[in-house]
């Protein structure tokens, strides 16, 4: 199924000069390196209310499970930006066969995996945060 961008300015940033969505990609290396220290804020917090395994080990094991998966998410996010900045500057050494037109269909890419990781880490997020409140 193909999903349509919800950002309203990824078209004007889209469009923008390569050095634009430079620092759009530099911007999401950041929010990933804070997404991973709020995981182990997490990872602390839960550790720190742990209870017993009588309680609830589905919903204590399905945590676990949703922190691994962000953790790996992480990784493969943070990869493929780190990827398309090398892409970014074999094109401005002006390397043969190389366009910004790919590397914009490729920024579009992110930017919806991005978004797209954003709302699901809210959703993330906000299980963590009921399950604590209520130990």
């Amino acid at each position: 199924m193909k999903t349509t961008t919800s950002n309203p300015k990824a078209q004007i940033l889209l469009g923008a000069g390569l050095d634009i969505l430079h620092f759009e990609s530099k911007e999401w290396l950041d929010t990933i390196a804070f997404w991973k220290d709020e995981v182990k804020f997490f990872n602390n917090l839960l550790k720190k209310k742990e209870v017993s395994k009588k309680s609830n080990p589905d919903y204590e094991n399905m945590l676990k499970n949703l922190d691994k998966i962000h953790v790996d998410l992480f990784e493969d996010l943070e990869d493929s930006i780190v990827e398309h900045e090398k892409l970014l500057a074999r094109i401005e050494q002006g390397e043969y066969g190389l366009s910004d037109a790919e590397y914009r269909e490729r920024h579009r890419i992110l930017l919806e995996r991005m978004d797209t990781f954003k709302h699901d880490f809210k959703v993330f997020k906000r299980i963590v945060f009921d399950y604590a409140k209520n130990l």
